[in-house]
């Protein structure tokens, strides 16, 4: 499974931005999705997952009520609404076995994409 990402980028407190996540390879709608972020000096940390068959879908308490993912034929995408200065990260998609937010159980990443986040 290969995995590409896109869509970072500066935006305000407050301000929208969706990520998008290309998944290529024959077997890769069988993977469970996931976005993780790592934030300057802090440690990766899960953000969403979704399941290509059934779509059941997982927020981390952080993002609940303003992100949403979704996927689209071979696009896993990442709608961040009402953006705070804390969710500057750089933004991770990655596949993996079944639905976990352990980004130990995710062996397919794409290159990250940066979301800077200014209040």
């Amino acid at each position: 499974v290969q995995l590409q990402a896109s869509g970072g980028g500066p935006v305000q407190a407050g301000d929208s931005l969706r990520l998008s996540c290309t998944a290529s390879g024959r077997t890769f709608s069988t993977y469970y999705m996931g976005w993780f972020r790592q934030a300057p000096g802090k440690e990766g940390e899960f953000v969403s997952g979704i399941s290509w068959r059934g779509g059941g879908t997982d927020y981390a308490d952080s993002v609940k009520g303003r992100f949403t993912i979704s996927t689209d034929n071979r696009n896993v995408y990442l709608q961040m609404d009402s953006l705070k200065s804390e969710d500057t990260a750089v933004y991770y998609c990655a596949a993996g076995p079944w639905a976990s937010r352990s980004l130990r159980q995710f062996g397919y990443w794409g290159q990250g994409t940066l979301v800077t986040v200014s209040s």
